[in-house]
């Protein structure tokens, strides 16, 4: 018996630190492919449903290996999971001592200087703000490590946090006079010595794009990179790797830049009017942008005169500010990393302005107060085949959702893995006898202007069947809040809405009432784990194919085209087939769940497409008949 093998059997040394352990055959074939590729140096894709036990699969061939390893997760919340719940579980279990530890990006951790500065700015704070930094002030007192997520008295979400942490712009480095005491430089001291280190994709992009000063020691000292939820990899690199500057990040250094304006530098009275200048012409150029919220094409902001002659307003008066800057940064430590910081943010903003190689989607986003103005690659597939040539690790890519019918090959292509391994383990749920897929008959069209009226007709029936307990599943807010007026007058159980409660908060409502309806659209169709009868229901408006107006995809799709490629079957198909097997993932979380799937989109059956969803999602029994779905919950009762 191999150590492996000895490690997941049902008397081995992960049975004695978990209540009722079970074996799982897919979990150790898993571990064993991912062991013998950690031996090879090779690289893996590695798919894995519901259930299988991944984390486990990947975590101990990695420490059992000796090799430094780096494992990164999708998100903060599951990089705080893994390493304080599930690595303390296999520290019990395993023999070999290793050294683990938690990394994140900047943000996270508190910066003592930037909140000294705050608490003794003259700028002065709203009532709010001046007692939440009074909280953040007795926290840090406190606190070990600094991580921002401890503190449970102001919200991570809070913008007062601006004020107590530091960013890659405004971070004064080893000139910082708190550099020797501070949270962020201790976290990366214990990252480089450790042998298990946990991060999310974000900073692992950091990483590998060397833009955060100091990030690049990192991976290069990797030997095993294991890339958890590994379908959310192509969209946050292309995301990380674009150049964007924005309202807030201008605002920000008009702000720090008064600051230090006040403490340093008095005697030049032109930087004070550049400071606030550039924050009157930001102003006035959201306002040019208008009141609606959108992403658009650089081609409105091109032939709007007021919005282009605003742009070139804010970018006269952060030169000023540059030139007022670069006169006062021989005062002070923090007024030179000012002026550093405004010229780096006059040549983004001239990147940006002057773009025409054909290499990056120029565009904006426009938010209730801020506006962003972005580049973004049009492909990272070159640039990360070549990051991974750099460093010679085994790459592990897992996830419960990589393959489309079965094949591997829309992954592959997007991140450059031409000669990655891959292996798939199907969930040991029981779909056929746990779940039941019900696609009634009669939908309509998702074009039509009554869809979402008549698809809550449809959904009605289910929820009184399933006696509420579901998530309704919208690919628009705009789908959503239609919906979640009709059914706040037709329904009897308990409605909560996204975006009327932090999503922690929801959650904890939806699973304590036992018989709530959510609903919910893109950041509840993943990454969220609800098991036992409290979800017994999954019901989803239309197949989740990216909006075409979307200013990114849209150029996205014209240079596949004019590559002589298919947007719709090469990008936009796959794309929407991966989202919809995130969003049915929700269903069936463990063993003993039950649940109904309704999926109210006849495009499933009536285009020839729609077999391709067929065939990559569980095989649950289906039906077209209402009397199906009570029978099915009659089961329920009867067990």
């Amino acid at each position: 018996m191999t150590e492996l093998e000895s490690f997941f059997s049902d008397n081995g040394a992960l049975s004695t630190v978990i209540s009722g352990y079970q074996p799982r055959s897919a979990q150790l074939e898993m571990a064993t492919a991912i062991a013998d590729a950690i031996k090879q140096k090779q690289n893996l894709i590695a798919e894995a449903g519901t259930g299988t036990g991944k984390t486990f699969a990947y975590l101990v061939p990695a420490i059992l290996s000796g090799k430094k390893a780096i494992i990164s997760t999708g998100t903060k919340n599951l990089q705080d999971q893994l390493f304080n719940k599930d690595l303390p579980v296999i520290r019990k279990a395993i023999k070999k001592p290793f050294i683990a530890a938690l990394l994140k990006g900047r943000s996270n951790y508190l910066c003592t200087y930037r909140l000294q500065n705050a608490l003794a700015s003259n700028l002065g704070f709203s009532k709010e703000d001046a007692l939440a930094l009074g909280k953040i002030k007795a926290w840090a007192q406190r606190t070990k490590a600094g991580d921002i997520s401890e503190m449970s008295g102001v919200t991570e979400g809070d913008p007062v946090w601006y004020q107590a942490t530091s960013t890659q712009d405004n971070c004064l480095g080893q000139d910082c006079p708190d550099y020797a005491e501070c949270f962020l430089v201790k976290a990366r001291k214990k990252a480089q010595e450790a042998d298990v280190l946990v991060v999310n994709h974000h900073l692992l992009c950091a990483d590998w794009s060397l833009r955060d000063g100091g990030f690049g020691e990192l991976l290069p000292n990797a030997e095993v990179v294991v890339i958890d939820e590994a379908h959310q990899l192509a969209e946050t690199a292309s995301n990380f790797l674009g150049i964007n500057i924005g309202a807030k990040q201008l605002n920000d250094l008009a702000q720090d830049s008064l600051v230090e304006y006040y403490k340093d530098a008095t005697d030049i009275p032109a930087l004070r009017t550049a400071c606030e200048d550039l924050d009157h012409e930001i102003k006035d150029l959201r306002l040019a942008f208008g009141m609606e919220l959108k992403r658009g094409e650089w081609q409105d902001i091109e032939n709007n005169p007021k919005i282009w002659g605003g742009l070139n307003a804010v970018k006269e008066q952060l030169q000023r500010l540059t030139d007022q800057l670069m006169l006062a940064a021989v005062k002070t430590k923090a007024l030179d990393a000012c002026f550093k910081r405004a010229e780096e943010m006059v040549q983004r903003l001239d990147l940006i302005l002057n773009d025409h190689s054909g290499k990056w989607i120029r565009w904006y986003e426009i938010h209730r107060k801020t506006f962003t103005l972005s580049l973004t690659p049009l492909d990272i597939a070159a640039e990360f085949h070549g990051f991974m040539q750099q460093h010679k690790a085994a790459w592990i890519f897992t996830s419960a959702t990589l393959s489309i019918a079965s094949k591997f090959d829309y992954f592959s292509h997007n991140l450059g893995l031409n000669n990655a391994a891959s292996a798939s383990w199907g969930s040991p749920f029981d779909y056929p006898n746990q779940s039941l897929f019900y696609h009634p008959k009669g939908l309509p069209q998702p074009n039509d202007p009554g869809f979402i009226p008549m698809i809550v007709d449809f959904a009605l029936p289910v929820l009184q069947a399933s006696k509420g307990r579901a998530f309704f599943l919208f690919t628009s807010h705009r789908a959503l809040n239609q919906a979640a007026e009709i059914l706040g007058k037709k329904l009897t159980y308990p409605l909560l809405i996204q975006g009327s409660r932090p999503k922690a908060l929801l959650l904890k409502q939806f699973k304590e009432a036992g018989n709530a309806v959510l609903l919910g659209t893109s950041s509840f169709w993943e990454g969220v784990d609800v098991r036992g009868e409290a979800l017994s229901c999954v019901i989803i408006d239309k197949l989740p194919f990216a909006s075409p107006g979307d200013p990114v995809l849209k150029a996205r799709l014209e240079a596949m085209a004019q590559q002589g490629k298919n947007p719709f079957f090469e990008y936009q198909l796959p794309t929407a087939v991966i989202a919809l097997r995130q969003g049915i993932g929700r269903l069936i979380r463990d063993v003993t769940d039950r649940g109904v799937l309704m999926v109210c989109d006849p495009r499933l059956l009536k285009r020839s497409y729609g077999q391709l969803f067929l065939d990559s999602i569980p095989a649950m029994r289906r039906t077209r008949d209402i009397t199906d779905v009570h029978a099915f919950f009659q089961e329920e009762k009867q067990s």
